[in-house]
């Protein structure tokens, strides 16, 4: 465990920065010897435009007397393990213990939760309410000085903000913001957002102290997408959701530890309020799954408990557009979504997928772990036996998510082994969730021939994904994804599959909806890292 206070031992090999920002204290840590927030430059860092994140925000506040009984910051913490899987590069949290507006307890860095959080630096997090983050970046801009939550004082004090998305239209907001003067320190989103936040928009009376909401509303009608937010000032916490849904963003109640499966019962007392980017972790602190906020929405919590202050409406002509590979790849299995659960989805799309593409076989199996429940779907549809045939080592990250091919590439050699008694003379039907730069299919599948595979036929429960993104996942460009150079006959030739298919955006989008058509609810889901139909346009097509 690595310690804000123990920095200096060559074991650790930690380097502590204090930054001071207008007043305000922070720790932040690094796991490189050299690295520091004060020696990091634009000159030095590689290229940032049109870089993509992929986030976790998680926000807590105690309900009742403050100070409270809760430990606020052991709860942020433990909510941002359940978010890890959403970024392995930083993290950091800020708490508040609701009676000075000056200062704000933080403490962030570089490196996973085990290793920035321990018992040293919890202590220093007391607090009533509080904010963190858990980030992945691409590689140029994976510096300390984006580490979140970012933290500025205003002239109505310190303010926190943790982002998930990523500011489709970042380039005008910027040029907006820098017109007022004010300098901006990193290439971060966030610093952007919060900045500006803090100047009150034309026409908006502050005689009786600053409107937030009117503040937030007026930076959402600037960017409509992509974000969620959790922003902390002296005693509130609002959660922001942009107005097309983009991102997710859902609210849980704290309820004492013996409620038990008490679920949004309004006899059910609260001792705290909670939101997050996915409701996974919410047992394991001891919330209840209340609701999401919903597209557009202003939340406000306080210890009196939370309310939506404002609601800001998108076009009429524009649908919602929640991102539909959260439910294919971010997400984790237990979490809920539009009323479902994303573990039930992954089912019902290995289901759809053996509709579309059956294949003679003797058993069906998984590229764990988020390939195992289209498996299980596609194996119950076919009335095939599901078994394991790779076993994974649970210490080795994701290859999506690591910056170069090259350690994706070499990252598969250690991260799977294969079960050569399930595997030894049979024909394989291998599921995994999703198919982006094809490196690391075509060594799995030599591993199981070499392992006695009788055939190996690789089902995609997703789509080819085709497009960038440019609202918060990292699909940088065209070029690096395998669907746009190979039709899955040719890939299948290519990484030495004897069959390959992938499941069509129509029955993806069946396979999502399906709940909702059934109840009327609307809905609607962003496809354009797979069709290229953008919600809000490209980039620098946007006049907003």
């Amino acid at each position: 465990m690595l310690s804000s206070s123990n920095v200096s031992t060559p074991q650790q090999q930690l380097q502590q920065q204090h930054v001071r920002i207008e007043g305000h204290d922070q720790q932040v840590v690094t796991n490189s010897p050299t690295l520091s927030s004060t020696t990091l430059s634009i000159a030095e860092s590689k290229e940032l435009t049109g870089l993509t994140h992929e986030c976790g925000v998680f926000g807590a506040i105690a309900c009742g007397d403050w100070p409270t009984q809760i430990d606020i910051g052991h709860v942020i913490c433990l909510g941002l393990v359940a978010l890890q899987h959403r970024g392995q590069e930083s993290a950091g949290i800020a708490t508040s213990e609701g009676k000075c507006s000056k200062n704000f307890n933080v403490h962030k860095g570089m490196g996973m939760i085990s290793t920035l959080f321990n018992d040293d630096s919890m202590k220093k997090l007391r607090g009533n309410l509080g904010i963190g983050h858990t980030r992945y970046s691409t590689a140029g801009a994976s510096e300390v000085v984006n580490c979140q939550p970012f933290v500025v004082h205003t002239a109505h004090g310190a303010m926190a903000l943790a982002h998930n998305g990523e500011v489709v239209n970042n380039e005008s907001l910027r040029r907006e913001v820098l017109a007022r003067g004010v300098g901006l320190s990193t290439h971060s989103d966030s610093e952007l957002i919060a900045q500006s936040l803090c100047c009150a928009p034309e026409g908006v009376s502050e005689h009786d102290g600053p409107n937030w909401p009117a503040r937030i509303r007026h930076f959402m009608m600037l960017a409509p997408l992509s974000y969620s937010l959790v922003i902390m000032l002296k005693d509130k916490i609002y959660a922001v959701r942009d107005t097309y849904g983009n991102r997710p963003l859902c609210i849980g109640k704290i309820v004492p530890i013996n409620s038990g499966h008490a679920v949004n019962s309004t006899e059910t007392p609260a001792d705290g309020w909670v939101v997050s980017s996915e409701s996974c972790g919410f047992l394991s602190i001891g919330a209840r799954y209340v609701r999401e906020v919903e597209p557009g929405e202003i939340v406000e919590l306080t210890r009196e408990g939370y309310r939506t202050v404002d609601i800001v409406e998108r076009p009429e002509f524009k649908r919602m557009a929640f991102c539909i590979f959260e439910y294919v790849y971010f997400a984790r299995g237990d979490s809920i979504f539009e009323g479902q659960m994303v573990y039930s989805v992954r089912l019902e799309c290995g289901r759809q997928l053996w509709r579309e593409a059956p294949v003679e076989a003797d058993i069906v199996s998984s590229v764990p772990e988020s390939g195992t429940a289209a498996a299980h779907g596609y194996a119950r549809e076919s009335n095939l036996e599901f078994a394991e045939v790779l076993c994974r080592n649970r210490y080795v990250g994701r290859t999506f998510i690591q910056p170069s091919t090259r350690l994706r590439q070499l990252g598969v050699a250690k991260k799977f082994g294969a079960l050569s008694e399930n595997v030894a003379g049979k024909r394989l039907v291998l599921i995994d969730d999703s198919i982006v730069r094809g490196n690391t299919i075509g060594p799995i599948i030599k591993l199981l021939r070499d392992a006695g595979a009788k055939e190996v036929h690789i089902r995609i429960a997703s789509p080819p994904l085709q497009y960038p993104c440019y609202m918060g996942i990292n699909i940088p460009t065209r070029e690096e994804l395998i669907a746009n150079k190979l039709n899955a006959k040719q890939l299948a030739r290519q990484v030495g599959a004897d069959s390959l298919a992938y499941l069509s955006v129509a029955g993806l989008v069946q396979t999502v909806q399906r709940k909702h058509v059934a109840s009327g609810k609307p809905t609607g889901h962003c496809t354009a890292c797979l069709t290229g139909e953008y919600p809000g346009g490209l980039p620098d097509e946007l006049s907003w």
